[in-house]
């Protein structure tokens, strides 16, 4: 059995991955380095040229080389694990460590924002989705995409402000500034509105968010029914979190700090700050392997 002196955790999302290397005994950080997307969606050799280097880069902070990797216990939370043979297939594709283990990257958020412990993160941005650590396992909720879900998050309503814009233009609602804003925001005419639509990602939705909390605080009806609506769905996501267990919540993402003030007293009651960032979790992961090693 190899020893294990260094613990690696990567963080490795959709836009990039983050790296940072600890010694085992002591804990002490000696490194940290960036590299691309993470994601094993993208496929497995390309998550693993943009993990390896940001580890390398870690490393090199540490002033060490790869050669110590067979001596280092690594976590690793990726955008794409969605099941074990997932890890596992991923975990075969690299470099030869001492021990690894590989989740989620929601669960390693999860498990840096509680230090390990049990709690639940609600993911509120560009879109939603959720992760509870309860009794030590791990479940994924919400989060089913854009197309059919994402509640509460920036680009729902970003979609929900054009729908109200083009009813308003339509007559169908109230018109007022705020519903105008967004229809020049769109294109202003009925066929660039169709072409912005038929190109926009979730991105270019969620970027009509800060308009829409603009005019809810400057008092627009349209925008404050829009907003309350969502906070009404963050809501309803933390309730169900609760009941599944998890009776802290880390209100996570960019649209976390805007939602917020218009969430119930209730429903900011069971918030709190996150312990951690996503690749302490991964550290966090790194020693659980480790320990079972060690077993």
């Amino acid at each position: 059995m190899t020893a294990v002196r260094y613990l690696i955790g990567v963080d490795g999302g959709g836009t990039g991955c983050r790296a940072r290397i600890r010694d085992a005994r002591s804990n002490d950080l000696l490194g940290e380095g960036a590299g691309g997307p993470g994601n094993i969606r993208l496929g497995l050799d390309v998550a693993w040229e943009n993990m390896l280097a940001s580890i390398d880069g870690a490393l090199k902070a540490a002033g060490v080389s790869r050669t110590v990797l067979h001596e280092s216990a690594i976590g690793l939370g990726l955008a794409g694990i969605v099941n074990p043979k997932g890890a596992a297939e991923t975990i075969a594709a690299g470099p030869r460590f001492a021990c690894a283990e590989a989740v989620s990257d929601a669960h390693i958020a999860c498990l840096g924002a509680f230090d390990g412990k049990d709690g639940a993160i609600l993911i509120t941005g560009t879109g939603s989705a959720a992760h509870a650590v309860v009794k030590g396992r791990g479940i994924a909720m919400f989060g089913w995409g854009f197309e059919v879900d994402d509640k509460g998050s920036a680009a729902a309503l970003g979609r929900a402000a054009i729908t109200a814009a083009l009813d308003g233009h339509d007559g169908l609602a109230s018109s007022s500034a705020f519903t105008r804003a967004v229809f020049t925001a769109v294109g202003g005419t009925r066929a660039a509105i169709i072409d912005w639509v038929t190109r926009a990602r979730p991105r270019e939705y969620g970027l009509l968010a800060p308009l829409v909390m603009e005019h809810a605080l400057h008092g627009d009806m349209t925008a404050l029914a829009l907003v309350r609506r969502s906070a009404h769905e963050v809501e309803t996501m933390l309730a169900r979190l609760v009941a599944l267990g998890s009776e802290r919540v880390c209100l996570v993402g960019g649209m976390a700090d805007h939602i917020s003030r218009w969430l119930s007293p209730w429903a900011r009651s069971v918030l709190v700050d996150r312990a951690k960032d996503a690749t302490e979790g991964a550290i966090l992961l790194a020693r659980r392997a480790m320990a079972r090693q060690g077993d």
